[in-house]
């Protein structure tokens, strides 16, 4: 089944969307099944309403893997809105450059680079949860409502709170260890829908490893 042009997951849902197919611009890279449901805005504006401090000039990249789920109202925010820790003020003088005498090519002195924010496959982002710049989100994890997530989270774990913090992981580590080798995101569409019913009841010993 090819989802290239299909912009709807379901016919009868206009509020979720597969974000590859409506994204625009080349520092937002994002995988096939990637679902992004907004029931504030009417339309989908990913770039515009849930991403911040993006700018080009910085060059780091948002990366979103494969059958990842992103509830209304996250967001994240990327290193041009963060301030230099260096520095001895808190103010960004290399921004506005003009006014103080400085050279416009350090103007990314402004801020401590994070690089980019690469979130994996088969992760669910909660409603109103905040990604801050920098962060590597590992296969498999969720992210809780409203959290506000500072620091990398592993793979197949449950994080939540302000900051975010590790409540659980989904499953034993031989479970997961399996998981992250499958790789099952990578399986093309006859595959996935051959195993769909292994993968939907979590039972990993059913799967037909024949792929």
């Amino acid at each position: 089944m090819k989802i290239e042009n299909q912009i709807y997951p379901s016919p009868h849902d206009k509020q979720t969307v597969y974000l590859k197919n409506v994204i625009t611009g080349t520092n937002i890279k994002v995988g096939e099944y990637k679902i992004y449901n907004d029931f504030a805005h009417g339309t989908c504006n990913f770039a515009k309403n849930n991403i911040f401090y993006h700018y080009p000039i910085n060059g780091d990249i948002l990366i979103i893997g494969k059958f990842c789920s992103v509830a209304c109202g996250a967001k994240f925010l990327f290193t041009s809105g963060n301030h230099s820790m260096r520095s001895l003020a808190t103010y960004t003088f290399p921004i506005f450059f003009d006014e103080w005498g400085l050279y416009v090519k350090n103007i990314c002195d402004a801020w401590d680079n994070k690089g980019d924010t690469i979130i994996g496959n088969d992760v669910w982002i909660g409603y109103e949860t905040v990604i801050m710049s920098g962060v590597k989100i590992g296969d498999g994890a969720i992210i809780g409502t409203c959290a506000v997530v500072t620091k990398d989270v592993p793979t197949y774990t449950i994080v939540g709170g302000v900051p975010a913090r590790a409540i659980r992981k989904r499953f034993d580590d031989a479970t997961i260890e399996k998981l992250e080798a499958l790789q099952w995101w990578n399986w093309d569409y006859k595959n996935i829908k051959r195993n769909i019913y292994a993968i939907q009841s979590g039972n990993i010993e059913a799967l037909d490893m024949a792929v």
